[in-house]
């Protein structure tokens, strides 16, 4: 007695499908892509594509970049950590930070602004600037 399905079904013209028409076309498969995914295929579907994606939406922009960005108040907060690791440097009382080198696309006005920073940038929102030069601060695009 064979011990395996494959030796099981060596000779086999169908290898247990029933007659040569079966297995045939898509209807035999229940229909094609995502055909009866919310009846006969639903358990299929749900763990393949991770759960309901009825339809498409909108456009796919294929030029679009995604650009790293910090608020001004998350970068006010983080300067102690900065100058320890070097990253920024303290001239009396302005700090001054190159956001370019740390891999920042564009700097945000989110947040509270406490001390006197220069700060260097590909790109700054509007509040973002006026904070920073509220404070008495530089901003320079680089």
């Amino acid at each position: 007695m064979p011990t395996n399905k494959r030796s099981k079904y060596r000779g086999s013209r169908t290898c247990g499908g029933g007659t040569h028409k079966n297995r045939r076309g898509a209807g035999n498969r229940g229909g094609r892509g995502r055909a009866g995914i919310n009846a006969h295929h639903f358990v299929k579907w749900y763990k393949e594509m991770g759960g309901p994606v009825f339809g498409k939406n909108g456009f796919c922009n294929q030029i679009a970049t995604d650009v790293i960005s910090i608020d001004v108040g998350v970068l006010d907060q983080i300067i102690p950590s900065l100058l320890a690791q070097g990253i920024a440097k303290q001239e009396g009382d302005t700090v001054t930070v190159n956001a370019g080198d740390m891999g920042i696309g564009k700097i945000l006005g989110s947040g509270r602004v406490t001390k006197k920073i220069n700060i260097s940038a590909p790109a700054f929102s509007e509040t973002a600037k006026a904070k920073i030069e509220k404070m008495g601060g530089k901003v320079q695009v680089a």
